[in-house]
Order: structure tokens, then sequence, then C-alpha cells
């Protein structure tokens, strides 16, 4: 399948910040702590799609997950209780998109980047972008002082049009090579990940696949579907681009550097990403409380799931010594590999 039709049919939402607007309906369960419990744990049940992967990688037991967390539940349970003890239980999953969204907070599992270096300094990046650099459409650009242009983009949240990107590649034409720094980019609209991953291709290329869920069953998943993306109609980029990550990419950032990992002149340069490779849907508790979880796993081109992110072309991280001098490290060895000759620098 190619991504346009496919985003304009699934993907119309948010994958950070906001929850998918279709909802998976569910038997009604008592309004209380422990029916509450149960509803969470039978819409996961029922509809999460990567308890394998996760019974692979982490060793979880979604039947054990009950079994233990059932008999802390009690109609004496305050408000706040109820939440933090239903938060515990969807932190085992370890999955960034599954959340439980109240008035008063959102429980969350952020280990995907808690629990790493940063690799990303805004006192840095200050100093390379300046104060005179451009703004268009979320992105901030300008040409660094060795004729490599130097773009900016920390989400995906706003959508991007045509426009937008013909001026901004139109005026970084000159330049050499392209980075493109999408560091703590959290994700956001997909549409958005594509349009800009457009622009790096010639010729319709496969850049992955997509499983849906057919039944309540744990392996009860659709065929295998391809992605596929299609350059833009607009300006396209044919020189060397560099694309530099952390473990703060997740959601459409991720999806991003997966597209771009298939562009043939793109390099991914810095930290494994944070992942985020499963499209969210929502449900409701009885209490009212919204749920968000992962319905449709995503592979890459060589069909790996990339719940748990993209390995980098090249590693590499800050260093005491580069941040102590005002050097980016990523930054700067992007630049390096942007300047061999060629195409050596895959």
């Amino acid at each position: 399948m190619t991504l346009k039709p496919y985003i304009s049919a699934i993907l119309a939402f948010l994958l950070m910040g906001s929850m998918f607007t279709s909802c998976v309906e569910e038997e009604e369960y008592a309004n209380n702590p422990q029916g509450n419990f149960e509803a969470l744990w039978h819409i996961i049940d029922e509809h999460y799609c990567f308890f394998d992967y996760k019974k692979e990688t982490i060793g979880l037991d979604w039947n054990e997950v009950h079994a233990r967390y059932a008999p802390q539940f009690h109609d004496g349970m305050t408000t706040e209780q109820q939440f933090e003890v239903l938060a515990n239980m969807l932190s085992e999953l370890r999955d960034g998109h599954v959340n439980i969204y109240t008035s008063f907070d959102i429980a969350r599992e952020w280990s995907w980047q808690e629990q790493y270096p940063s690799n990303v300094s805004d006192t840095l990046l200050r100093r390379y972008l300046g104060t005179d650099y451009r703004i268009s459409a979320g992105m901030r650009y300008r040409v660094l002082d060795d004729n490599i242009g130097y773009i900016r983009y920390g989400s995906f949240s706003s959508d991007i049009g045509t426009g937008n990107l013909d001026e901004v590649l139109m005026h970084l034409a000159p330049c050499e090579a392209l980075i493109i720094d999408i560091r703590d980019n959290g994700g956001g609209l997909v549409s958005t990940a594509e349009h800009l991953a457009s622009c790096f291709t010639n010729e319709k290329i496969k850049v992955g696949y997509i499983r849906h869920k057919t039944g309540k069953g744990h392996n009860d998943f659709s065929k295998m579907e391809e992605q596929w993306l299609e350059p833009t109609s607009g300006v396209r980029w044919q020189k060397p681009v560099a694309v530099l990550t952390n473990r703060g990419v997740f959601s459409a950032a991720n999806e991003f550097v997966k597209y771009m990992k298939c562009c043939p002149q793109a390099i991914i340069v810095g930290d494994h990403t944070g992942g985020g490779g499963g499209l969210p849907f929502s449900s409701e508790l009885p209490n009212g409380w919204s749920i968000r979880f992962s319905a449709c796993p995503m592979y890459d081109r060589d069909g790996n799931i990339t719940e748990h992110g993209i390995d980098p072309d090249h590693f590499v991280s800050l260093t005491d010594e580069d941040f102590a001098r005002g050097r980016d490290t990523i930054i700067e060895e992007a630049r390096r590999l942007l300047k061999i000759s060629g195409n050596t620098i895959h």
C-alpha cells in the first residue's frame, strides 16, 4: 500500500499529544475499582498488538500481570490510588503509546528516553542556530559556516505544506549537503513525516510494512501490508543529507527515520531512536478515563518491528570535552561524514 491513502484513511491523528479519534467498543464493567481494573486489563488483552514481541524482549506475561494486580483493587481505594495502580500495571508493557488520561494526570511510560543520555543540548543548539535563522512551518533553518544547510525540526505536531518545503530547500540549495536535526522530536503527524521524507527520493520506494488487528486473540492480525513512499511533486533534495537522532525521537519521528533509512543519499547519525512503532487507538474506562494503546504494529523494510527504536548508521554521543568547547559532537560528526566525497558516506 502507498503511504498517501494509508495516511488519509488511518493516520489523521497526532501520535503524540492527542489520541486517535476512533475508539474500540467494550463490554460494560462496574464503575468501581475492580470494574475499572477488569475493563482496562481486558481492553489491552483484546486489542494491544505487541504481546508476543514484549514476551520475547522483556518476558511479559499478561495473565501473570492480571493475577498480580487484581488483589490490589478494593472499594476503599481513593481515585489517586486507583490511578497509581492502573498506571503501574500499564507500565509493565513498557510502551510509550500506552496512557491513561485523567483531569489531574496522565499515566505514561517514558523509559524509552528517561533511562538514557539525552545527547542534545539547547545551549549548543542556540550556538549553531545563532539569532538570524529562518523559521517556516516549525522548521528553524540556516546555512552553517562550512556551507552545509541545517534544519532543526523539534516536533511534527503541525502540518507542513509543499510551499514551505520548497522555500526552505530552495534557500538551502546552494549548500553542499544538508543536516536535519530531529533530536527530541517526540512525534506528531505521520503525514508531516511522510511529506518531509518525500523530498529525498526520486522514485517510489518501499519503506516498511503494517498489520492490523482482526480479532481479540493476541495473534489475530492481518497479513503484512507494504508501505510505500512516493516522491514529492515539489522540490527534491539531490545531495547528501544527514538525519540526527537520539532517544527522544519517538512515534511519527521514529517513522521519519524509518523512511529516511530507505532514501539513497541519506545517513542517520546519533543515537538509537526511542521507538513507538505501534499506531495507537483509544477507549474509555467505566469512570470516564480515556486510555490509549498500541493497536497496529509497524515494521521496517526488512520486516523488523520498530517499537523499540531504530539504530543509526553512525552511533555518536555528545562528549563532555566537546560541550566544554561549545561543540555539538553529533553535528560535527555529521558535517565530517557529509564532506566525504561521492556516496561513500554509507
